[in-house]
């Protein structure tokens, strides 16, 4: 018989707990997807942590105890960090890198996805149609987890991803780098079929909840739409990254 009281959580595989452990992974630069400390610390331990913090670009949040606690049953001092297993990039050194080399670059552009599963299935029709790298913001937007790489069927392990501050100034440099951007959104004017995917590109997606953040589509060359017949408004957003990279390939392919 399950005893409530006998359940001891485990903690995710991506999750280091306790605040030497935590220093540690700072100090020996692992890829850290954000870091929970419990509000009103004051361990003496907590003193030499912020200074392992200080000067570093983290995601930081401060949180009830019961947070962390959901998180882990271990004895986390009021720390805990979510490593990333895979290394993040930056898209500036990325792009540069292959116009050097005169390649042509794919850029698929998630602003605000924040389902893990979904975005595993994403990164893998991204890896399987020739994306040639996955760009996010670092807040408000999913992390890549343990889970996110099972989902991918290992593609995040091939694909490089890219994390921002502001997808708008990446974007517009983006842009500046003789890159088309292009939106897909229901709100757009251009069918699928009539939008140029040739050449370097960033394609972008939003939140299933609200879509684009009017910036980002400001900011775009063209707005594409995928026609559709039936009464629903918008389609899951992996099943439109799926058929609008499709459509890529098809123009690449097949002219």
């Amino acid at each position: 018989m399950f005893e409530k009281d006998n359940y001891i959580k485990k903690t995710p595989e991506d999750v280091i707990f306790g605040i030497r452990a935590v220093i540690e992974a700072i100090k020996s630069e692992r890829e850290i997807n954000k870091i929970l400390i419990q509000k009103g610390l004051k361990k003496e331990l907590f003193y030499e942590l912020k200074e392992a913090l200080a000067g570093k670009d983290l995601f930081i949040q401060y949180v009830p105890i019961e947070k962390i606690n959901r998180v882990t049953s271990e004895n986390h001092q009021g720390v805990i960090a979510y490593v990333s297993p895979v290394e993040y990039f930056e898209i500036e050194t990325l792009v540069d890198e292959r116009i050097e080399k005169g390649l042509t670059t794919k850029v698929l552009v998630l602003d605000r996805i924040t389902d893990v599963r979904n975005f595993g299935a994403i990164a893998r029709s991204a890896e399987c149609m020739g994306i040639d790298t996955i760009l996010v913001p670092k807040q408000g937007s999913v992390m890549v987890t343990a889970d996110a790489v099972k989902t991918s069927a290992g593609a995040l392990n091939r694909i490089p991803v890219c994390r921002t501050e502001s997808l708008k100034n990446s974007l517009f440099y983006l842009q500046q780098s003789e890159f088309r951007i292009v939106s897909c959104t229901e709100k757009g004017n251009v069918p699928l079929y009539e939008t140029n995917f040739r050449g370097s590109c960033a394609i972008i997606f939003g939140s299933e909840e609200d879509g684009i953040t009017s910036d980002l589509l400001n900011l775009s060359d063209i707005k594409a739409r995928i026609p559709m017949k039936g009464d629903i408004a918008s389609l899951n957003v992996g099943v439109s990254v799926g058929m609008v990279l499709y459509e890529m390939v098809r123009q690449e392919l097949y002219g």
